[in-house]
């Protein structure tokens, strides 16, 4: 009766906790391009890859993007706030130097990249170790998300607003990447993130001398994936970094140009369907902080 009555419980709160995955349907943009003419230089599908992934055809494509409604003070749940969050080492230049103390503005990487769920059958998850052992990690993947949300929640943080804030970061972006204006790009995102940003701009100006780009108005969908908190001082749980992973979902416009103007890729007049996970920052000491693009995540 007992181990049943476990069961119903830990069942529970992994529905209580549980964030769902984007849904498969959708799949790629690139099922929904296929009406865009090819071009004999460069197809569509490079193309549209290339800009909307934030990636373009002939760079690496490492990318690295919140969601969760709960409200919980997790100490009741786990006894150690620290299991929730991940400790990083500040750089040499960011730690006290005699009686100078200089800021870490950004942690410089990805924490729990985002990854989609691994489907496992009912039978499976709830009646075998490997099952439950599979149920808690994801758990535990949960309520990281979850305390992350409580961190924010205690600073003021509210959805919607972050939504709106996150939606015109995304076509400012890819406004910026468009235009190649790499003096403006750099506040808007972090210094790793600026300098990957940098080098696909140089590549993309040696084929195209243009790009035009539009993103149309309202965007159909964003939520929010997963949420992290990166502390940088063992000593103080409020010195953190808050990291979120939010999928945008938009209608699309493309077109890129040739030296002399003429179209070379692309088609503006047509509408493409995109998918994109991109990964937020912020810091919560410092002053007027604000969310920054840290990381792009490709599927």
């Amino acid at each position: 009766m007992m181990a049943f009555r476990s069961l119903k419980t830990i069942r529970a709160l992994f529905r209580a906790t549980q964030i769902q995955e984007p849904a498969y349907l959708l799949g790629s943009w690139r099922s929904y391009a296929t009406g865009i003419s090819n071009v004999a230089e460069l197809n569509n599908r490079n193309v549209y890859s290339s800009l909307f992934h934030g990636a373009l055809p002939w760079t690496s494509r490492n990318a690295m993007t919140l969601r969760s409604s709960m409200e919980v003070e997790l100490p009741m749940l786990l006894n150690e706030k620290r299991l929730l969050s991940t400790q990083v080492k500040a750089p040499a230049q960011a730690r006290k130097m005699g009686g100078l103390t200089v800021s870490m503005t950004s942690p410089g990487f990805i924490y729990e990249p985002y990854a989609p769920r691994e489907k496992v059958p009912f039978f499976r998850r709830w009646f075998t170790r490997s099952g439950w052992r599979k149920t808690k990690e994801e758990i535990i993947l949960e309520l990281k998300s979850a305390y992350a949300i409580h961190k924010l929640r205690k600073s003021g943080y509210s959805k919607n607003l972050f939504y709106k804030e996150a939606v015109t970061v995304y076509k400012e972006i890819n406004n910026l990447l468009a235009t190649g204006d790499k003096n403006t790009l750099r506040k808007t995102v972090t210094e790793k993130m600026y300098s990957e940003l940098k080098n696909e701009i140089k590549q993309r100006e040696s084929i195209w001398s243009k790009v035009y780009w539009e993103m149309v108005e309202p965007i159909v969908k964003i939520r929010t994936l997963r949420a992290r908190v990166i502390g940088v001082d063992p000593k103080d749980l409020e010195k953190v970094f808050i990291q979120i992973t939010l999928e945008f979902l938009s209608k699309q416009k493309f077109e890129a140009y040739d030296s002399k103007g003429s179209v070379i890729s692309g088609d503006k007049s047509k509408e493409v369907l995109v998918r994109d996970i991109w990964v937020f920052e912020k810091s919560l000491f410092h002053p007027k902080s604000f969310w920054r693009l840290c990381g792009r995540i490709t599927l």
